[in-house]
C-alpha cells in the first residue's frame, strides 16, 4: 500500500513542479522508437552525466536498465554509476532535498514517470528551447516553460542559444503563405525566435536534436518499461480472440439452426 501510494505521488509530482508555464506553446513532434537500442543506450549515457547529478530515477533499476538495454553489468557500473551503488540498487541521487531547495527553490523532480505526465513533445521541446536570459537567476530560460528554475545542462553540446529577430515565413490556418503572383514565401520579422551562436556547442544542431531525441527515447521507455512486451501480447490476444470468435460463431449457428 505504502508503496502504491509513493507512486502516485511521483507520478503527479513532475507536473507540480514544472507548474503550467507554456501550455500554448507549439510543441515539435518527436518519433521515437523504443525497440532502437542503440538510441535507448545513448539517451541513457545522456541522462546519467547530464540529469542525474539533480533527478533522480529511483522507481528503475540499475540492472533492470542495463539488461533491457543490452548493456553488460560491468560497463553499466563503469560508465553509469556515480554514486557508488549496486547493480541492483534503484537510480537514486547523492543530492539531500535539504539541499536542492536551497540551491534551487524546489528539490527537483525524479524523472521515472515525467513521459507518462508530460508526453515526448513537450519533453522534446523542452529541452532544446532553453536560451540566455540575464534576468533570470540561472541566466536562461525557456520557451516551453517560461520562467522555470533550472539551469541549461546541456549548453555544452547545444550551444549558446539567444532569442532575436529574424525574418520568418507567415503561417495562416496552419498553411504557409507564398506570394500568388511570384510563389516566392511571404515573410515578416519575428522577435521570438531562438538562434545558437556558431562554434559555442560540441554539437551540430542536426546531431543534438539527435541526442535530445534518444534522451527523450530513454524517459519514454523509463516511464513504461513493459510498453514493448505488453504490445506483443496484446497482438496475441487479439489473434486468440479472433480465433476463438470463429468457433464462438459456428457453436451459436449450430444451436440455433432449428430455431425458427
Amino acid at each position: 500500500m505504502k508503496k502504491l501510494f509513493a507512486a502516485m505521488i511521483f507520478t503527479v509530482l513532475p507536473a507540480f513542479s514544472f507548474a503550467a508555464g507554456g501550455q500554448d506553446v507549439h510543441l515539435d513532434q518527436v518519433d521515437i522508437d523504443l525497440s532502437d537500442k542503440a538510441a535507448l543506450q545513448d539517451g541513457a549515457r545522456t541522462f546519467a552525466n547530464y540529469c542525474m547529478g539533480c533527478h533522480s530515477a529511483k522507481f528503475q533499476r540499475y540492472e533492470r536498465v542495463a539488461n533491457d538495454l543490452g548493456i553488460p553489468h560491468e560497463l553499466m557500473l563503469e560508465n553509469l554509476v556515480f554514486t557508488g551503488a549496486k547493480i541492483g540498487d534503484q537510480m537514486k541521487i547523492g543530492m539531500q532535498p535539504a539541499d536542492a531547495k536551497s540551491w534551487f527553490g524546489a528539490a527537483p523532480p525524479d524523472l521515472t514517470l515525467v513521459a507518462r505526465v508530460r508526453g515526448t513533445d513537450w519533453l522534446y521541446s523542452y529541452l532544446r528551447n532553453f536560451y540566455e536570459d540575464p534576468t533570470r537567476p540561472w541566466g536562461v530560460n525557456n520557451k516551453v516553460f517560461p520562467n522555470v528554475g533550472m539551469p541549461n545542462v546541456l549548453v555544452g553540446l547545444q550551444g549558446r542559444q539567444v532569442i532575436g529577430c529574424k525574418q520568418v515565413q507567415v503561417v495562416e490556418g496552419g498553411k504557409k503563405q507564398f506570394d500568388p503572383l511570384t510563389g516566392t514565401p511571404i515573410t515578416h520579422e519575428a522577435c521570438d525566435q531562438l538562434t545558437v551562436l556558431p562554434k559555442t556547442g560540441s554539437l551540430s544542431e542536426a546531431e543534438f536534436d539527435d541526442k535530445i531525441k534518444n534522451l527523450v527515447t530513454f524517459l519514454a521507455y523509463s516511464a513504461n518499461p513493459v510498453k514493448l512486451e505488453s504490445q506483443r501480447v496484446g497482438t496475441y490476444v487479439l489473434l486468440y480472440l479472433a480465433f476463438f470468435f470463429v468457433f464462438a460463431y459456428l457453436l451459436k449457428r449450430e444451436y440455433w439452426k432449428d430455431v425458427h
